[in-house]
């Protein structure tokens, strides 16, 4: 959909706040008594009523998956199994550690020293040792399998050999030739037991649930499958590289979804511009066999919005049409299918954020079994003008225990967020210096890019 086409259209989202609260004054002869039924007395008259509030939208796209159910689970290798979720409770295979080990680089001693010295020291991974006497000792590296009968290790700062090579403990670490039994070994099976449960089925795998199930014994990890995702980006008046010119712009979504659905769990199966043709949307919807297809631009009323009219030729049932939400209020989800939703995000880059975490996030989350984070607020540290009868996501710096807005915030704007650590949740009438507001984290500020963008 191009600029003018939305700007043409009343449904569009090009209203700024500016604009909304211009709105209300156009209205000078309207009476306290003259409003909406379920509106507030004397608020203004919402132009969508049909719309749904911003918090039902998104517990609407968190339960949508639920009727087809999620994915069978997969066996994953654990080099690809980073971001998926567990189907099935990681079991101990073996005791861990599944023999006695040093703790320490030292000496493995056996009964009271001081102790005669063995030429041979033991290595990790190396052959069970001999076992020791009492009075004998043995060099050990840290990791290395215990001889048996080792009474305990003595770490190599607290010993020290004589000129005849006998072993002594150092008198500043403990009295004379003394150790405690077991001291410095970890026994077998100190973690764990085989059979043990170690993390349940619902767990994140992070890197170090990679490590605990590599150490455990495991090759694979039953996992939900990640949800497969089409992106089609609409437009007649995109580039895909070099500068805008003679009415064409830059295509910026085509760059930033891709790996923002990766950081929400999806698989990107494919990435496809599609030009302003009800047709040509209407075959790369009906192609698609991805869990959910995100489409950009194409979802107001304007000439070259063809989005709802395909979904009326497929039978798609509507869930969410239109989100009491700026920017982004003409987002929708659709279910195209049992197993198949389709978001339709505006056209305007920041509006088009909106449309990610208020649909697609909490869509991608329920198909990927991934927790739903803790909510969480934090004090404005300057006043944000709100709308009139709309929620606001307003980009946010954090500093400290504040919470900065930031500037560049329009709906066809992308420096405010590129810069911002969270979106802010602002209720209609806008929020005062110090107030608190709820923080909806970005995927590269809550869990970094090499871990989220995988």
């Amino acid at each position: 959909m191009s600029a003018r086409a939305a700007r043409h259209d009343g449904n569009a989202d090009d209203l700024d706040v500016e604009e909304a609260l211009a709105l209300v004054k156009e209205h000078p002869g309207r009476t306290r008594g003259d409003h909406t039924p379920g509106d507030p007395a004397g608020a203004p008259r919402r132009p969508h009523p049909h719309a749904t509030d911003w918090a039902e939208a998104r517990a609407l796209a968190a339960r949508a998956p639920r009727r087809a159910g999620r994915p069978d689970p997969v066996a994953v290798p654990l080099a690809s199994a980073l971001g998926l979720t567990l189907a099935a409770p990681l079991t101990a295979l073996t005791d861990l550690p599944s023999f006695d080990t040093s703790a320490m680089d030292g000496w493995a001693v056996s009964g009271p020293g001081p102790w005669s010295v063995r030429d041979e020291g033991v290595l990790a991974g190396h052959a069970a040792h001999p076992p020791l006497t009492d009075g004998e000792a043995v060099r050990i590296a840290t990791g290395a399998r215990t001889p048996p009968d080792t009474t305990a290790v003595l770490r190599s700062e607290h010993g020290r050999t004589d000129d005849k090579g006998r072993l002594h403990v150092t008198a500043a670490a403990r009295p004379p030739h003394t150790v405690s039994h077991g001291q410095d070994i970890r026994p077998r099976g100190q973690e764990c037991r085989s059979g043990d449960q170690l993390l349940p089925v619902g767990t994140l795998v992070t890197p170090p649930v990679l490590g605990m199930a590599a150490a455990a014994g495991y090759d694979t990890l039953t996992a939900v499958p990640r949800p497969r995702a089409d992106v089609f980006v609409l437009g007649d008046e995109l580039l895909g590289e070099g500068m805008p010119h003679d009415g064409l712009i830059r295509d910026a979504l085509g760059p930033l979804l891709p790996p923002w659905l990766r950081a929400l769990g999806a698989e990107v199966t494919a990435v496809r511009r599609v030009g302003d043709d009800e047709q040509a949307l209407f075959e790369a919807i009906t192609a698609s066999d991805a869990d959910v297809v995100v489409t950009t631009g194409g979802t107001a009323a304007g000439p070259v919005d063809h989005v709802h009219p395909v979904l009326r030729r497929i039978g798609a049932e509507l869930l969410v049409d239109g989100v009491n939400v700026r920017p982004g209020h003409p987002m929708l989800l659709a279910r195209t299918a049992d197993n198949q939703h389709l978001v339709g995000l505006p056209g305007n880059p920041l509006a088009a954020v909106s449309g990610l975490v208020t649909l697609a996030e909490p869509l991608l989350r329920t198909l990927a079994a991934r927790p739903a984070p803790e909510p969480y607020t934090l004090p404005l540290r300057d006043a944000v003008q709100g709308h009139p009868y709309d929620t606001r996501l307003v980009p946010v710096s954090l500093r400290g225990d504040r919470a900065l807005p930031l500037l560049y915030n329009g709906p066809a704007m992308l420096r405010g967020i590129a810069a911002a650590d969270a979106l802010a949740v602002v209720a209609p009438g806008g929020a005062r210096p110090g107030q608190e507001a709820e923080l909806l984290d970005l995927p590269w500020a809550s869990g970094g890019i090499g871990v989220c963008f995988t």
